[in-house]
């Protein structure tokens, strides 16, 4: 009797133009149980992401054909699905719209394949759980939000936020593992009239960490992207 071949738990699509760079993430991506779909070009991946319907995309900015921001702006009119850059493209400005466009994460070329893998299985999270009903209790290590009571505990400690602390809490939250920009945060939590205030969010962001993390020059739950903004690392 034969044993019928399992079917990969995710599918990535990878979209990147230099060969070696895809022979490395061919290998290294083979440790993992994905199945892997490649393209050479922005029009090709953007037809791949419409017939294989990926789980995650891996995205290179410098296509031969379409650049990488106007790939992801494409595919953010139809598609929900995390896309990860990567890219050579290391200044502060390029990563800030990337993810201004709608990617959800950044990796700068050279990068090391944990970092990678890591990247990934934050990205599977949010695609296993895209279109479900929103957890009412998110849970980081003995940091627990109840969203639905409004009610932040640390250990058995409850910590007391005020209004505005406990909205951009929530908000990096929802986004665990994901980058936010300094201007996607501030429009979230006070509006776009103050999307170019960064004051008010490192002002913020400080009374958090000094109420939710240990040492909070050495933070584990709210991490800093130099020149990009902030992420909430849930593992």
């Amino acid at each position: 009797m034969t044993t019928p071949t399992p079917t990969p738990s995710l599918s990535i699509l990878l979209i990147e133009d230099e060969p070696q760079m895809r022979r490395f993430l061919r290998g290294s991506l083979a440790t993992i149980d994905c199945k892997l779909t490649e393209a050479s070009t922005g029009a090709e991946g953007l037809a791949a992401a419409s017939t294989h319907t990926p789980d995650i995309i891996l995205l290179d900015l410098g296509l031969p054909d379409i650049d990488g921001l106007e790939v992801t702006r494409r595919l953010r009119e139809w598609t929900k699905v995390p896309i990860i850059v990567l890219s050579a493209r290391g200044q502060d400005a390029d990563k800030v719209a990337a993810l201004d466009a709608g990617a959800d994460d950044y990796l700068t070329k050279p990068f090391s394949l944990p970092e990678l893998k890591a990247r990934i299985r934050v990205a599977a999270r949010h695609a296993a759980t895209a279109g479900e009903k929103e957890e009412s209790v998110f849970v980081a290590s003995d940091l627990r939000v109840d969203l639905g009571n409004r009610v932040v505990t640390l250990g058995a400690r409850e910590v007391r936020l005020t209004p505005v602390e406990y909205k951009l809490l929530v908000t990096l939250v929802r986004h665990a593992g994901r980058v936010m920009t300094y201007q996607q945060l501030l429009k979230e939590v006070w509006g776009p009239r103050f999307a170019t205030q960064k004051q008010y969010l490192h002002v913020y962001v400080g009374h958090l960490r000094s109420k939710l993390e240990a040492d909070p020059t050495r933070p584990r739950f709210l991490l800093t992207e130099p020149g990009v903004g902030y992420r909430f690392k849930a593992e």
